[in-house]
């Protein structure tokens, strides 16, 4: 028996990092979890690894209508939609005087519109069952988990797209909160602080990801990642399997009166840092 046992849950992003140990974890939990990546093939091989019942969706959510295309293919193999983990997103960063309008278009793209574009596809999933429960007079609990950063709480030299990004999904998650409490649909948000991932390794040649025919460089200099440490009171970078366990929490039935909230899993650092 899982905490989760016969929900069906989005998790985009989730071939890798933080989104691929959320993916494990809400499945090992019960849940019927939709795979989604940029990357088909990495999508593909991570839904086979995955125990439990899974679905895969390979595409680019930043281009219309591709959201739209997501949730209902979650609906289609699963026959319904109760947990959205909205995590999928990656990094450009640069000083403010050196920042492209490009660049700094891209990370509102897929961390703020994104999101946005991925619950209002799924609305009529969430709300329309929600009605009908309402009118039965039972509460049936729905999740939407919105991935921020400490870049978007604190800010983060460097980083002001990212910054400016996921401080919007903040303010996108306390609205939706706010207009879909009726319909029990909880919604919150988690501000990671250093997570171990691709995001923030070594910036090295081959830490990159392919975009539109762009090569993206990943990860924060050296310098940065040797300071964290003295910077996280609990002394070391968070893995991604405990980034994830937070999510999980917002998505279980002990997180039903926890709503319109952002949970910072920093390992007690209070001050930018890249998330």
């Amino acid at each position: 028996m899982g905490v989760l046992d016969g929900r069906a849950a989005i998790v985009t992003g989730s071939a890798r990092g933080i989104g691929r140990a959320t993916a494990e974890l809400l499945a090992s939990e019960g849940a019927h979890v939709l795979i989604n990546d940029l990357d088909g093939d990495i999508a593909a091989q991570a839904g086979e690894e995955i125990a439990g019942e899974t679905a895969v969706f390979a595409g680019d959510l930043t281009k219309p209508g591709v959201p739209d295309q997501l949730v209902q293919t979650a609906v289609d193999a699963f026959g319904k939609l109760d947990i959205i983990v909205n995590n999928a997103g990656y990094t450009l960063d640069a000083p403010v005087h050196k920042m492209s309008d490009e660049h700094f278009q891209a990370m509102l793209d897929i961390h703020t519109v994104v999101p946005f574009r991925v619950i209002r596809a799924a609305a009529p999933h969430l709300r329309e069952p929600a009605k009908k429960e309402r009118e039965e007079g039972r509460e049936v609990f729905r999740k939407i988990v919105n991935v921020s950063s400490t870049s978007g709480t604190f800010g983060n030299a460097g980083q002001a797209n990212y910054s400016s990004a996921k401080a919007a999904v903040v303010g996108l998650t306390k609205t939706i909160a706010k207009e879909w409490g009726q319909f029990k649909v909880n919604v919150n948000a988690v501000a990671f602080g250093f997570i171990d991932t691709r995001l923030t390794q070594a910036k090295v040649e081959g830490n990159v990801m392919q975009k539109d025919g762009e090569t993206i460089q990943l990860g924060i200099p050296e310098q940065m990642r040797q300071m964290a440490p003295m910077m996280i009171p609990l002394g070391r970078p968070a893995s991604p399997a405990e980034a994830a366990g937070a999510i999980l929490f917002l998505c279980s039935p002990w997180s039903n009166y926890v709503h319109g909230q952002t949970l910072h899993v920093t390992g007690g650092m209070f001050g930018g840092m890249s998330g």
